[in-house]
């Protein structure tokens, strides 16, 4: 049988990364000597500790520059198993803990490892980018369950029992929230366990704002919540956003035995270990503590203070104030303009860079992120404001 196509089918079903296409367009702005103002990015606009950078040095000096095992060195590894334990109130044994090269690889890993053809996953929106994507990837189906404005944009158990069926193998829970800045509490997270736990669901749990949180809100790692959702839970994180380290690429995960050998086995056959030097440089990461990670939340907070300030001025925008990470996602219906218009001539008209929120799966919606300084906070601010005044 001769094959005409050049291209996996499945890709018909995958869409661009609607958050890189912007920032690539302000990027190419900048270079250009554009004046750009970009509340587009999704990483802390802080420089990576140099006690980070001193160990990656030194892992270079030494010559610690080879293969490591697949699923991330020893002592990594223990590290990571020492966090779950004191700030989630986990227990992981080394052997339940996979390294990747970032959380994004972690929660692709993950899909891969548990999703059949044709098997759904629970998604709620608004929703990251990267999530229906990755599951269309591994020839699942995205199920998406709609939330409000009014309940934080965050699923009921009403919801949730509307959205399961028998196909249902996964739940992707995302708390601190990207877009939204939502944060589930922990009598709402009970809530979700019990189902999942009946249903026999799955639940990704991505933590990787865990350490972005605001007003004194305490993050909770539903794995911790009973035995039957520890057995049902992949837990993931990263130092992405935590330590500043987005281009080191480190994330990692930690679940049930069987569910770690099959993404040991994919990680084996397609990327094998994450970068070595990086491992050390998180080695030391997670052994300082978290007073880099306290100070970098303290002046998120400020920011976020600062925006929603400044937002509430502007009578066409609508949001919803973030509970962590560093987004606000913010209402654009009263403007007219669907999601890739506003971003589109905002960037045009005043060079200011936003994220479209059609990626999220909301199209009356658009993302500011305040990772960046209050200086261009502010500048971005006014620009916004003299033209979202003018539609």
């Amino acid at each position: 049988m001769r094959i005409d196509t050049r291209l996996a089918e499945r890709l018909k079903k995958v869409n661009p990364s609607s958050t890189l296409a912007i920032t690539s367009k302000a990027k190419k702005l900048k270079s250009e000597g554009v004046d750009v103002v970009s509340f587009a990015a999704g990483e802390p606009d802080f420089d990576t500790p140099d006690f980070i950078k001193d160990a990656a040095i030194e892992a270079i000096k030494v010559g610690f520059t080879k293969y490591t095992p697949t699923t991330g060195i020893p002592e990594l590894k223990s590290a990571i198993v020492e966090k779950f334990k004191n700030d989630n109130s986990l227990a992981y044994s080394p052997s339940q803990i996979v390294v990747s090269c970032g959380a994004k690889h972690s929660i692709f890993n993950s899909v891969f490892a548990l999703i059949n053809k044709g098997e759904e996953v629970l998604v709620p929106s608004p929703y990251w980018v990267s999530y229906p994507e990755m599951v269309r990837l591994a020839e699942g189906i995205p199920r998406f369950i709609p939330t409000l404005a009014e309940n934080n944009f965050k699923i009921t158990l009403k919801d949730l029992e509307k959205y399961i069926t028998a196909k249902t193998k996964i739940l992707i829970l995302n708390s601190p929230s990207n877009p939204t800045g939502c944060v589930y509490t922990i009598e709402e997270l009970k809530k979700i366990a019990k189902v999942c736990v009946e249903h026999k669901v799955f639940v990704i749990s991505d933590e990787i704002y865990e350490k972005i949180i605001f007003d004194n809100l305490k993050h909770v790692s539903i794995a911790g919540l009973s035995k039957e959702i520890y057995d049902l839970t992949i837990t993931v994180n990263g130092l992405s956003k935590s330590h500043s380290m987005t281009g080191w690429r480190i994330g990692y995960l930690a679940g049930p035995q069987d569910v770690i050998d099959a993404i040991s086995k994919i990680q084996d056959h397609s990327t094998s270990n994450p970068t070595s030097i990086a491992q050390k440089a998180a080695v030391a990461a997670l052994k300082a503590g978290d007073e880099f990670s306290k100070n970098m939340c303290r002046e998120f907070q400020k920011r976020r203070d600062y925006a929603v300030q400044r937002l509430a001025g502007i009578k066409k925008l609508t949001y919803i104030k973030p509970e962590g990470a560093f987004y606000i996602f913010c209402g654009i219906s009263k403007t007219k303009l669907t999601s890739s218009v506003f971003a589109g001539r905002l960037l045009d008209e005043m060079a200011v860079a936003v994220i479209p929120g059609d990626g999220f799966g909301r199209d009356d919606y658009m993302r500011i992120s305040f990772a960046t300084s209050m200086d261009q906070l502010k500048k971005g601010l006014d620009k916004m404001e003299v033209w979202v005044n003018k539609l």
